[in-house]
């Protein structure tokens, strides 16, 4: 079991309560070798990450466990899972993101595979934090949309992304998370994720279509308490630090 049973969402809170940003970078096991763990592990410890993510859309996550052993040998960044399925759940995680994706209607998605998975995770020991998943309309298919069977929030209706935010955090979710989807041609515009964050009182995570160091920080300014990055990383390493610098640079953000 693992010592400290909410040692993460106890974190996220505190992001909240004082109005700053983290920087968690986003690893698909579909993608990534065991081998390439170490050099990642070393990259996000350069640069100051506070979390890796580990999880994809796809159901191909043989080495997951081994992935996560490689980064932890080198890291004590906290590792938590973004499941793509039941399948991807491993104790040798920190945490899990409990998703329920209530921007669609799909039941499977909603309750459905958590009832399936229910019996692995309670064993698991992992720290669960109950995740409000909102896929927002980035311009393209995205995988995510594609396997949930799901439509994505019109990008350019904020209202309809803070209602959905409101009824995640009136059922008890611990983090409501906005995801353009890996791959998006665009990021969340960042009038809704304003909009969101400003309208809830739980942790704001935001990632999807963001390539840049800018486009972090934009994130971040508007209210996103974790922003997270994954492609763009994939392509070229070497912009972790420059984008786990932009999230930590936004201090305390007045109301607007």
């Amino acid at each position: 079991m693992h010592e400290d049973t909410d040692k993460v969402r106890k974190e996220l809170e505190r992001f909240k309560a004082n109005k700053r940003s983290g920087f968690a970078v986003l690893a698909d096991p579909d993608k990534i070798a065991p081998a390439d763990m170490v050099h990642l592990a070393r990259l996000c410890n350069n640069g100051a990450v506070d979390y890796l993510f580990m999880g994809g859309s796809l159901l191909m996550a043989h080495q997951m466990d081994l992935c996560i052993q490689r980064f932890k040998s080198e890291s004590d960044i906290p590792v938590v899972l973004f499941p793509g399925s039941p399948a991807q759940v491993t104790p040798y995680a920190d945490a899990l993101l409990y998703l329920s994706l209530i921007s669609g209607r799909n039941p499977d998605l909603l309750i459905g595979q958590h009832v399936a998975s229910a019996p692995q995770v309670k064993a698991s020991g992992l720290e669960v934090i109950s995740t409000g998943y909102i896929i927002v309309d980035g311009g393209v298919q995205t995988t995510v949309s594609y396997m949930s069977n799901t439509t994505p929030i019109p990008a350019n209706k904020p209202e309809i992304a803070v209602c959905t935010a409101w009824a995640g955090e009136l059922q008890g979710k611990h983090v409501i998370y906005l995801d353009a989807g890996s791959g998006a041609q665009r990021p969340i515009s960042t009038e809704m994720v304003h909009s969101v964050s400003e309208n809830i009182e739980i942790p704001l995570i935001v990632g999807g279509g963001i390539r840049t160091a800018e486009k972090v920080y934009e994130n971040c300014n508007a209210g996103a308490n974790i922003v997270v990055v994954g492609n763009a990383i994939e392509q070229d390493p070497m912009l972790i630090k420059d984008m786990a610098q932009a999230a930590h640079s936004v201090g305390i953000r007045q109301k607007h």
